[in-house]
């Protein structure tokens, strides 16, 4: 079985659920109502939020004769901690690269101004 943010990052692979997500992060609605907008069935609009749903990203309640659908915000809790673990690792990554490329090009430099003090530079008089 996959583990949980597989789950939610597969659900949000499909463009129609990502824009879905998008208009739940807005306000709740109906499964007719997040159906408007496109050009399928009812019930391939439930198959999307059957998938939706086993990610955790929604869950649907009952509200007299509707069952609007609600954003589980807390799941973008598990993602955004998991996106931004591997930003910090990359953003230390390349602060030891820019250290590394300092360190080179203070090397050249003192390379450099060695060279240029040689009492015996080809091409002058001593």
């Amino acid at each position: 079985m996959a583990d949980e943010l597989s789950k939610v990052f597969a659900a949000l692979a499909d463009p129609t659920r990502r824009d879905m997500v998008a208009r739940l992060a807005v306000s709740d609605a109906t499964v007719g109502q997040l159906a408007e907008p496109y050009d399928v069935s009812i019930q391939a609009v439930s198959k999307h939020l059957k998938v939706l749903e086993d990610a955790g990203l929604v869950t649907r309640t009952r509200e007299a004769q509707t069952r609007p659908v609600h954003l589980e915000a807390e799941v973008f809790d598990l993602m955004t901690r998991w996106i931004e673990w591997y930003r910090r690792a990359a953003e230390e990554r390349y602060q030891r690269l820019d250290v590394v490329l300092a360190e080179m090009n203070n090397a050249e430099m003192h390379d450099a101004v060695h060279r240029d003090e040689s009492p015996t530079k080809k091409g002058k008089a001593s």
